[in-house]
């Protein structure tokens, strides 16, 4: 979950001052409470498996689809934010135009190549790099404090003026992206030791720190600098240390930014290749999707979803490298809020914590009217885009069926 969002985030909250920090609360909260509904379903069965049994194959399909479809651009997203960082340290990345783009393609198919090592290899380096991007989160918050005690920096100032409902919509949509991940233990249960106990735990207590963190982090840092300064910025964590501390400091910050940007790209390709996996022993995609090597690695699924990853890259090169993360966070999380709509919902038709479920409802659709239009109305037609491959396995399935 630690990834991008909250090393690029407190540019784009920076604009909304104390909209930004009720946005990052009413994220946590939501999220917290879909968490719970999540954990509640998959007691039962797991992620794609309970949605059809509230809904049917066909829309069992176009969530899966739809959340598949998150994944290959929060690959994108995060990639592109471990990009922005690496830029303030290697110039020669801007030196062209499409510099950029490159060097995210080239970060894009490193961890796929770990990936398919084997799930183990890919284990070993998350757990690597969840160490050392800690660190700078960590330096923050103890900057933010020892700048606040001794008297060297002021919160801005909290006009109750100033706050309004649809900036902390709008908000809470960009803030989300940085808790994507809270439903990812579900989705990799069957590589979990003694799932019935870690994937709840890992659930629950994940996002709700890493929540608090998100919340303390980027409040500090978009509260504490002067807003020019910030917006400014193409390395947020970085301007806060150099501006608080020294300078010199600020460009080791920049390298842990960049390793927690590769851990996340990690965690993600491994999901990414997971869930076809399940989709397709579920009958929601062509058995191709199931096989695996003789490392038991989805293989392929890693491949084409790596291929699509980099074409969202390329589809958006000629956007700042600030516009690409904006779009792309809001477009990936349109595509997993369609996930947790319909577990929110398919928890109430199931009558499974229905309180709580009706809660996940309001607020997932709270969350998709805030990502506005163009994400929202593209997050659907990827959604649709993935129909024809549906109806082929339909028309194939009859084929098939014996006379």
């Amino acid at each position: 979950m630690i990834g991008s969002g909250v090393f690029l985030l407190p540019v784009s909250l920076a604009p909304y001052g104390w909209n930004g920090v009720l946005g990052w609360i009413l994220t946590i909260a939501g999220t917290l409470v879909l968490a719970l509904v999540l954990v509640r379903l998959t007691r039962a069965e797991d992620t794609t498996s309970f949605i059809i049994a509230g809904f049917g194959e066909l829309p069992g399909f176009i969530i899966g689809w739809s959340y598949l479809v998150s994944l290959w651009v929060g690959i994108a997203a995060i990639a592109v934010a471990g990009i922005s960082y690496l830029m303030s340290l290697v110039s020669a990345i801007a030196s062209t135009a499409y510099g950029p783009a490159l060097a995210t393609l080239a970060l894009i198919w490193s961890v796929t190549a770990i990936n398919l090592r084997g799930t183990r290899s890919a284990g070993n380096f998350q757990v690597l790099t969840l160490a050392i991007k800690l660190i700078p989160l960590v330096l923050v918050i103890i900057l933010a404090a020892m700048a606040l005690l001794g008297g060297s920096a002021q919160v801005a100032h909290f006009d109750p003026v100033s706050i309004n409902g649809s900036k902390v919509n709008a908000a809470a949509s960009l803030t989300l992206w940085a808790l994507l991940g809270f439903e990812a233990a579900s989705l990799v249960a069957r590589r979990v030791r003694d799932p019935e106990v870690n994937v709840p735990r890992a659930t629950i207590l994940g996002t709700g720190l890493a929540g608090v963190l998100y919340l303390l982090v980027c409040s500090a840092i978009a509260l504490l600098l002067p807003q020019e300064m910030i917006s400014n910025s193409s390395a947020p964590f970085a301007t806060f240390v150099a501006h608080f501390w020294r300078p010199e400091v600020a460009m080791f910050i920049a390298a842990f930014a960049v390793v927690s940007c590769v851990g996340a790209v990690n965690g993600w390709v491994l999901v990414q290749g997971e869930l076809p996996h399940a989709m397709a022993e579920r009958g929601l995609l062509p058995p191709w999707f199931a096989q695996i090597d003789e490392r038991n690695t989805p293989r392929r699924n890693l491949i084409i979803g790596s291929l699509i990853a980099s074409a969202f890259v390329l589809l958006n090169s000629s956007r700042s490298v600030q516009g690409i993360f904006e779009f792309l966070i809001l477009l990936g999380t349109c595509g997993a809020l369609w996930l947790y709509l319909v577990c929110a919902l398919v928890a109430l038709k199931l009558n499974i914590a229905r309180g709580l479920a009706m809660i996940g409802v309001v607020y997932s659709v709270w969350a998709l009217w805030g990502a506005g239009f163009e994400a929202l109305g593209w997050s659907v037609v990827l959604m649709l885009a993935g129909l024809p491959i549906w109806l082929w396995m339909q028309r194939a399935d009859r084929v098939e069926e014996p006379a």
